[in-house]
Protein backbone atom coordinates (compact mmCIF):
# COMPACT_ATOMS: atom_id res chain seq x y z
CA UNK A 1 0.00 0.00 0.00
CA UNK A 2 1.15 3.38 -1.24
CA UNK A 3 1.33 5.47 2.59
CA UNK A 4 1.74 8.86 0.99
CA UNK A 5 -1.76 8.34 -1.10
CA UNK A 6 -3.27 8.11 2.37
CA UNK A 7 -1.08 10.97 3.95
CA UNK A 8 -2.12 13.35 1.25
CA UNK A 9 -5.80 12.24 2.07
CA UNK A 10 -5.83 12.37 5.19
CA UNK A 11 -3.85 16.07 5.14
CA UNK A 12 -6.05 17.21 2.80
CA UNK A 13 -9.25 16.23 4.73
CA UNK A 14 -7.79 17.15 8.16
CA UNK A 15 -6.82 21.08 6.89
CA UNK A 16 -9.54 21.07 5.21
CA UNK A 17 -11.76 20.85 8.77
CA UNK A 18 -9.56 23.57 9.50
CA UNK A 19 -11.45 26.01 7.04
CA UNK A 20 -14.49 25.37 9.15
CA UNK A 21 -13.00 26.87 12.40
CA UNK A 22 -11.43 29.84 10.38
CA UNK A 23 -11.17 30.36 6.73
CA UNK A 24 -7.61 31.70 6.48
CA UNK A 25 -5.59 30.08 8.65
CA UNK A 26 -5.49 26.60 7.28
CA UNK A 27 -5.21 28.52 3.75
CA UNK A 28 -2.02 30.34 5.34
CA UNK A 29 -1.15 26.76 6.87
CA UNK A 30 -1.12 25.45 3.34
CA UNK A 31 0.01 28.03 1.28
CA UNK A 32 3.29 28.51 3.83
CA UNK A 33 3.49 24.60 3.41
CA UNK A 34 3.40 24.91 -0.23
CA UNK A 35 5.90 27.48 -0.65
CA UNK A 36 8.83 25.58 1.82
CA UNK A 37 7.84 22.43 -0.19
CA UNK A 38 5.92 20.62 3.01
CA UNK A 39 3.61 19.47 0.15
CA UNK A 40 3.88 19.45 -3.43
CA UNK A 41 1.05 21.47 -5.07
CA UNK A 42 -0.05 20.53 -8.78
CA UNK A 43 1.01 23.31 -11.44
CA UNK A 44 -2.21 24.87 -11.42
CA UNK A 45 -2.06 25.60 -8.00
CA UNK A 46 1.30 26.87 -7.40
CA UNK A 47 -0.19 30.39 -6.81
CA UNK A 48 -1.06 28.82 -3.34
CA UNK A 49 2.32 29.33 -2.23
CA UNK A 50 3.45 32.93 -3.74
CA UNK A 51 4.47 35.52 -1.57
CA UNK A 52 1.66 37.52 -2.58
CA UNK A 53 -0.73 34.71 -1.34
CA UNK A 54 0.97 34.08 2.14
CA UNK A 55 0.75 38.05 2.54
CA UNK A 56 -2.96 37.92 1.62
CA UNK A 57 -3.43 34.89 3.95
CA UNK A 58 -2.12 36.28 6.37
CA UNK A 59 -3.42 39.34 6.68
CA UNK A 60 -7.27 37.78 6.27
CA UNK A 61 -6.32 35.14 8.89
CA UNK A 62 -5.14 38.30 11.34
CA UNK A 63 -8.20 40.37 10.60
CA UNK A 64 -10.66 37.22 10.78
CA UNK A 65 -8.76 35.94 13.96
CA UNK A 66 -9.55 39.24 15.68
CA UNK A 67 -13.16 40.07 14.48
CA UNK A 68 -14.75 37.11 16.05
CA UNK A 69 -13.79 38.71 19.26
CA UNK A 70 -16.24 41.01 18.79
CA UNK A 71 -19.79 40.27 19.97
CA UNK A 72 -22.77 40.07 17.24
CA UNK A 73 -20.10 40.77 14.40
CA UNK A 74 -18.89 37.06 15.03
CA UNK A 75 -22.65 35.78 14.18
CA UNK A 76 -22.36 38.34 10.89
CA UNK A 77 -19.24 36.62 10.30
CA UNK A 78 -20.34 32.78 10.94
CA UNK A 79 -22.81 33.87 8.03
CA UNK A 80 -19.88 35.18 5.62
CA UNK A 81 -17.77 32.25 7.16
CA UNK A 82 -20.19 29.46 5.87
CA UNK A 83 -19.76 29.26 1.97
CA UNK A 84 -15.76 30.78 2.18
CA UNK A 85 -15.26 27.81 4.49
CA UNK A 86 -16.61 25.24 1.82
CA UNK A 87 -14.76 27.47 -0.89
CA UNK A 88 -11.66 27.17 1.58
CA UNK A 89 -12.25 23.68 2.42
CA UNK A 90 -12.32 22.55 -1.89
CA UNK A 91 -9.38 24.35 -2.48
CA UNK A 92 -7.12 22.96 0.00
CA UNK A 93 -8.16 19.35 -0.91
CA UNK A 94 -8.16 19.70 -4.75
CA UNK A 95 -4.59 20.62 -4.05
CA UNK A 96 -2.97 18.39 -1.69
CA UNK A 97 -5.32 15.23 -2.24
CA UNK A 98 -3.33 13.14 -4.81
CA UNK A 99 -5.69 13.67 -7.75
CA UNK A 100 -3.23 16.10 -9.55
CA UNK A 101 -2.76 14.84 -13.13
CA UNK A 102 -6.92 13.94 -13.24
CA UNK A 103 -9.72 16.01 -15.12
CA UNK A 104 -9.63 19.50 -13.65
CA UNK A 105 -13.77 18.45 -13.25
CA UNK A 106 -12.65 15.33 -11.28
CA UNK A 107 -10.22 16.73 -9.05
CA UNK A 108 -12.41 19.56 -7.96
CA UNK A 109 -15.66 17.37 -7.59
CA UNK A 110 -13.37 14.81 -5.18
CA UNK A 111 -12.08 18.24 -3.22
CA UNK A 112 -15.64 19.28 -3.18
CA UNK A 113 -16.97 16.45 -1.70
CA UNK A 114 -14.06 15.51 0.63
CA UNK A 115 -12.73 18.83 1.46
CA UNK A 116 -15.83 21.53 1.22
CA UNK A 117 -18.31 19.41 3.03
CA UNK A 118 -15.84 18.51 5.95
CA UNK A 119 -15.24 21.98 6.11
CA UNK A 120 -18.96 23.08 5.76
CA UNK A 121 -20.34 20.70 8.19
CA UNK A 122 -17.36 22.13 10.85
CA UNK A 123 -18.95 25.53 10.15
CA UNK A 124 -22.06 24.48 11.10
CA UNK A 125 -21.22 22.88 13.94
CA UNK A 126 -19.17 26.08 15.16
CA UNK A 127 -21.78 28.39 13.79
CA UNK A 128 -24.56 26.51 15.27
CA UNK A 129 -22.76 26.52 18.85
CA UNK A 130 -21.88 30.28 18.60
CA UNK A 131 -25.38 31.01 17.95
CA UNK A 132 -26.13 29.61 21.84
CA UNK A 133 -23.59 30.76 23.03
CA UNK A 134 -24.88 34.73 21.67
CA UNK A 135 -28.51 33.68 23.25
CA UNK A 136 -27.62 32.19 26.40
CA UNK A 137 -24.86 34.61 27.36
CA UNK A 138 -25.71 37.82 24.93
CA UNK A 139 -22.74 37.81 23.62
CA UNK A 140 -20.17 37.48 26.55
CA UNK A 141 -19.00 33.30 25.86
CA UNK A 142 -18.50 34.14 22.96
CA UNK A 143 -14.67 34.96 23.12
CA UNK A 144 -14.47 31.78 24.80
CA UNK A 145 -15.60 29.78 21.88
CA UNK A 146 -13.64 32.01 19.60
CA UNK A 147 -10.68 31.54 21.54
CA UNK A 148 -11.73 27.92 21.30
CA UNK A 149 -12.06 27.99 17.53
CA UNK A 150 -8.77 29.62 16.70
CA UNK A 151 -6.60 27.50 18.92
CA UNK A 152 -8.73 24.36 17.32
CA UNK A 153 -7.68 25.85 13.39
CA UNK A 154 -3.94 26.64 14.49
CA UNK A 155 -3.40 23.28 16.55
CA UNK A 156 -4.56 20.92 13.99
CA UNK A 157 -3.22 23.40 10.71
CA UNK A 158 -0.05 22.41 12.14
CA UNK A 159 -0.71 18.93 13.22
CA UNK A 160 -2.30 17.87 9.71
CA UNK A 161 1.52 18.19 8.06
CA UNK A 162 3.08 15.51 11.17
CA UNK A 163 -0.09 13.36 12.28
CA UNK A 164 -2.01 13.85 8.99
CA UNK A 165 -4.11 10.41 10.05
CA UNK A 166 -4.36 10.90 13.45
CA UNK A 167 -5.70 14.17 13.29
CA UNK A 168 -8.14 12.92 9.66
CA UNK A 169 -9.28 10.26 12.63
CA UNK A 170 -10.30 12.91 15.04
CA UNK A 171 -11.97 15.39 12.45
CA UNK A 172 -13.91 12.05 11.23
CA UNK A 173 -15.03 11.57 14.45
CA UNK A 174 -15.80 15.31 15.33
CA UNK A 175 -18.27 15.17 12.37
CA UNK A 176 -20.42 12.01 13.32
CA UNK A 177 -20.53 13.72 16.93
CA UNK A 178 -21.90 16.80 15.43
CA UNK A 179 -23.92 15.44 12.81
CA UNK A 180 -25.76 12.68 15.62
CA UNK A 181 -26.47 15.92 17.80
CA UNK A 182 -28.02 17.70 15.17
CA UNK A 183 -29.66 15.04 13.75
CA UNK A 184 -31.27 14.54 17.39
CA UNK A 185 -31.93 17.87 18.23
CA UNK A 186 -33.91 18.78 14.57
CA UNK A 187 -35.49 15.58 14.44
CA UNK A 188 -37.80 15.39 18.35
CA UNK A 189 -41.66 15.77 17.22
CA UNK A 190 -42.97 19.21 18.71
CA UNK A 191 -45.51 18.04 22.05
CA UNK A 192 -49.14 18.70 21.23
CA UNK A 193 -50.95 20.54 23.62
Amino acid sequence: MDYSILTNIAMGIALSACAGFRVFIPMLAGALAGHFNIISLPNDMEWLSSWPAIACFGTAAVAEVSAYYIPFIDNLLDTIATPLSVGAGTVLASSILPIGDQEPLVRWGIGFLAGGSVAGTIQMGTGLLRLFSSKATLGTGNAIVATTENAAALSISALSFFIPVVIALLVIALIVWIIVKLTKRFSKKPVRV
